[in-house]
């Protein structure tokens, strides 16, 4: 029997907790011998409850995006979360946190504040809804939304009428969009689409901005509206919205991970256009209005407006995708590398099985470094050419241990 403190944990969880754990936190979802619990992470580094620490490409699964435990933003949460965090009304850190997002998002003249990703993309649907007063909604296949009956990858627990007004369209593809949208007919509240195509397992592609622009106009001549899901991209693309350099403007949008640093918020941004649907709806939650994740938002977006913590962090996903190519080249082996350099999938060329992959992310562990075999990464502006370094060399000792161990030709 392992002794290890993880171990002794995960027993625990077993008998108190459905499968131990839930959702995209179980880590036997990746591979058997990832760490299942931590005890305290710093900067871009992150410590399992047995004292191993990692070198975290992460992020806490995206939400850390200036790195744990920021000073500045980390201050003014604690400072708000002393004075009240939940009570009988929010503060102004509500309405300075709205006026925030208004004057940097791109097309955004109000906002709306939740608490989890998939609280922001269904308030996004039902204020389209409630503005066109119609039901059909385009989403392209495959597209992650969230964890609720409407959008959830699975289908256990989901009924047929959960799904009777969602329309597909494929990637990239504007004619596939156009079929959708006739399909809807006059009954089309809106069109959503992710920032970049980031589905797990597969190769991510960027949007082209003929396809966006097709759901653009599509939109228009339709009086529907335009959605984006920026939860995952958000704040870590571009501070003015994921599509701002696309030139192509959403009807509403919607934020969460990276959008406090960590501390638990999401957000829907909205045009004049959908403005009087939002104000139509009944949408709300106990903690919605926690003052101490407002005041996290209102510093870690001020950070990432008026510093170069973006630049420094596509830098530094720059130099850690140049140096992956470059040491599994050495083995003969060839990568795919999509997405952002700051959201990076890696894939192995044929490893269709992901039996290289999974053996270089276990190995990698080994050297101390935190890598995932089939969801895109991330980089925060934590990370330094030290640590890009520090990573690249640790991936080659995990290259060597795969090959002596026969995964990979040596």
């Amino acid at each position: 029997m392992s002794t290890s403190r993880d171990a002794q944990l995960t027993a625990r969880a077993a008998k108190v907790i459905p499968n131990g754990m839930w959702g995209h936190m179980a880590t036997r979802s990746i591979t058997a011998g990832y760490p299942q619990f931590f005890q305290s992470a710093q900067g871009c580094r992150v410590t399992d409850v047995d004292g191993r620490e990692f070198i975290d490409f992460m992020c806490a699964w995206g939400p850390n995006v200036l790195g744990y435990q920021n000073e500045r933003v980390d201050q003014a949460a604690l400072a708000q979360l002393a004075r009240v965090d939940s009570g009988n009304g929010p503060t102004e850190a509500l309405v300075e946190l709205a006026e925030l997002l208004v004057s940097t998002l791109d097309n955004a003249a109000w906002a709306m504040l939740q608490k989890n990703g998939s609280d922001a993309t269904t308030v996004c649907v039902t204020v389209a809804r409630a503005a066109t007063q119609r039901r059909k909604l385009v989403v392209v296949r495959g597209a992650y939304h969230g964890a609720v009956p409407w959008c959830s990858p699975s289908l256990v627990g989901v009924t047929a009428e959960d799904r009777a007004h969602i329309l597909y369209c494929e990637w990239n593809d504007p004619a596939s969009l156009e079929a959708a949208v006739a399909e809807a007919g006059d009954d089309l509240a809106g069109i959503m689409i992710t920032a970049f195509r980031h589905d797990l397992g597969r190769d991510q592609e960027m949007p082209t901005v003929e396809f966006l622009s097709t759901a653009r106009a599509l939109c228009d001549k339709k009086d529907a509206l335009l959605i984006l899901d920026d939860v995952r991209a958000g704040f870590r693309l571009d501070v003015r919205g994921s599509w701002a350099a696309y030139g192509v403007s959403p009807d509403l949008a919607a934020y969460s991970k990276a959008i406090a640093n960590g501390w638990p918020l999401a957000a829907v941004v909205g045009s004049e256009r959908a403005r009087e649907g939002a104000g139509k709806i009944f949408t709300t939650g106990s903690f919605w209005y926690g003052a101490a994740s407002h005041a996290a938002a209102i510093e870690t977006i001020k950070i990432l407006r008026d510093t170069d913590a973006l630049a420094h962090t596509f830098r530094m996903g720059d130099r850690f995708r140049a140096g992956l190519d470059r040491v599994t080249a050495v083995h003969g082996l060839k990568l795919r590398q999509t997405g952002p350099s700051v959201m990076p999938m890696v894939l192995f060329e044929g490893d269709a099985d992901l039996k290289i992959g999974n053996a270089f992310c276990l190995a990698a562990l080994n050297h101390g470094v935190y890598l995932h075999p089939k969801h895109n990464m991330f980089l925060s502006a934590a990370h330094t050419e030290a640590d890009i370094d520090q990573a690249l060399a640790a991936a080659e000792l995990a290259l060597q241990d795969i090959a002596r161990a026969g995964v990979i030709k040596g």
